[in-house]
C-alpha cells in the first residue's frame, strides 16, 4: 500500500491542508480562513484538520508536515523566527500540541519541494521559485537539492531591494523590498486605501482603471527586476511563480514576460524559462507532506 502523508500550509490569510500519496497525488484537501491575530483559532483548526484528514485515510497516515512563513529551527520542530506575523507561531511545538510528530519548514521551501519533486520543476536540477501571496517567499534548488543556507533563510527573494530610497522597511529591515512592492500585505497602503486585496486591484486592472493599471504594472515591473537579479546570481534553468497571486495567470505572466524581455541578461540568446507553479497555492501543503515523507524514510 502506498504511504500517505498530511501537509498543512499555515498562511496569514488561509490554512490549506492536503492528504497525498508518495506520487504527490492529492487524495483529500481542506481550506479554512486563518484569522491571523487569533492564535487559538488557527492552532485549534490545524489540530482538527489533522484529525479529519487522518479519518479520510482511515488512520493510515505515515507522517505529517507543516509549513508557515518564517525560519524553521534545525530540528524542524517549529518556526523559530517569524517577525511581525502570526503572533504565537514562533517556537510553538506542533508535535507536542497535536500529539503526533510534525515536521516543520518554511512555506516557500515547501512549495519548492513540491514543484521540484512532482510539478513544474520535475527533472530539473537548478531552479528558483518565487511565491507571491500575503508576503513574497522563495526557494532555491541547486544540483537537485533544496538549498537552505545558514539558519535556513536562503531564497527569501521577497526581502531583496528594488527601491533603495524607499522610506518604509520590511520585516527584515530592507528598504523598498519586492515583498512591499507586490505582497498582499501592503495592498491597502500601496493603493491609498482603495483596494483591500490584490485580486480587487487586478480586477480593476482588467477593467481598464488607470490607477489600478499603473499600480499593478509598477508592481510587476519591480518583480521582473528582482527576478532578473536572481537569475544573474544563480543562473537557474527555470523560474517558477507560485502562491495565491500566481492565480492571476496572464494578468501576471504576460506583463512579467514583457518586463523580463527588458531586464534579463541573456548571453548567447539563452532565455531562462518562466513557469507557473503546477500546484498553484497548494504547493506549500503538498511540499510539507512530501518533506515529512522524506524525513520519515
Amino acid at each position: 500500500m502506498s504511504k500517505t502523508a498530511i501537509g498543512i500550509d499555515l498562511g496569514c490569510t488561509n490554512i490549506k491542508a492536503v492528504l497525498i500519496d508518495e506520487s504527490g497525488t492529492v487524495l483529500s484537501q481542506r481550506r479554512e480562513e486563518t484569522r491571523e491575530q487569533d492564535s487559538n483559532h488557527w492552532k485549534e483548526r490545524i489540530k482538527a484538520i489533522v484529525s479529519d484528514l487522518k479519518n479520510d485515510a482511515d488512520g493510515k497516515v505515515k507522517t505529517v508536515g507543516l509549513c508557515a512563513p518564517g525560519l524553521a529551527n534545525s530540528a524542524n520542530t517549529c518556526i523559530e523566527c517569524m517577525p511581525g506575523r502570526l503572533p504565537g507561531l514562533e517556537n510553538f511545538n506542533w508535535s507536542e500540541y497535536t500529539g503526533c510528530e510534525i515536521q516543520v519548514l518554511n512555506d516557500a521551501h515547501a512549495a519548492m519541494t513540491a514543484e521540484a519533486l512532482f510539478g513544474a520543476g520535475r527533472n530539473l536540477k537548478h531552479l528558483i521559485m518565487i511565491t507571491l501571496g500575503s508576503g513574497v517567499g522563495g526557494g532555491i534548488l541547486i544540483d537537485g537539492k533544496l538549498y537552505q543556507g545558514m539558519s535556513q533563510m536562503a531564497g527569501h527573494f521577497g526581502h531583496t531591494t528594488v527601491d533603495s530610497n524607499a522610506y518604509n522597511r520590511d520585516v527584515t529591515n530592507m528598504p523598498g523590498s519586492i515583498e512591499d512592492a507586490i505582497g498582499n500585505i501592503t495592498i491597502t497602503q500601496r493603493s491609498h486605501g482603495k483596494y483591500t486585496s490584490t485580486f480587487e486591484l487586478i480586477d480593476a486592472y482588467r477593467h481598464g482603471d488607470t490607477f489600478a493599471t499603473w499600480l499593478w504594472l509598477d508592481s510587476v515591473r519591480k518583480l521582473a527586476i528582482s527576478i532578473a537579479s536572481a537569475i544573474n546570481l544563480i543562473s537557474p534553468e527555470a523560474v517558477i511563480i507560485g502562491g495565491g497571486i500566481g492565480l492571476a495567470d496572464d494578468d501576471l505572466m504576460k506583463p512579467l514576460e514583457q518586463f523580463l524581455d527588458l531586464y534579463e541578461w541573456r548571453p548567447g540568446g539563452k532565455k531562462t524559462t518562466l513557469k507557473k507553479a503546477q500546484f498553484s497555492d497548494l504547493a506549500g501543503a503538498i511540499g510539507a507532506a512530501a518533506f515529512a515523507l522524506m524525513k520519515s524514510r
